[in-house]
């Protein structure tokens, strides 16, 4: 999976009014691809996803374990502008558009949770 990239454009994961049952689902996902020895090459955060790597964000430590092991997280900064959570970043590389479609085009895979 060194190759992938995994791209959240959400606070959570998945498509659900019930906003903890998005959250549950986002950390259990990352708890469990820290339990593997398979890593993506980077985490993109866009849109709404921004808020998953800023300060209150409920998967800080396994976004931070990630990064300790060699995961890019890359965040685009016209988002964070726009939800005015410049300040807030708490881990990744906040990048722009050119930045997360690299790592997009680089990849063999791209998944969007």
């Amino acid at each position: 999976m060194k190759d992938t990239v995994i791209q959240c454009t959400r606070f959570g994961m998945g498509h659900t009014n019930i906003h903890s049952l998005n959250v549950k689902l986002i950390t259990k996902y990352f708890d469990i691809l820290l339990e593997g020895n398979d890593l993506p090459a980077a985490v993109t955060f866009y849109t709404d996803g921004v808020q998953l790597v800023t300060e209150g964000s409920p998967i800080l430590e396994q976004l931070s374990k990630l990064e300790a092991k060699g995961v890019r997280l890359i965040i685009c900064s016209t988002c964070l502008a726009e939800l005015r959570l410049t300040d807030k970043v708490k881990v990744g590389i906040v990048g722009g558009m050119p930045d997360i479609i690299e790592a997009q085009i680089k990849a063999s895979k791209v998944i969007s949770i």
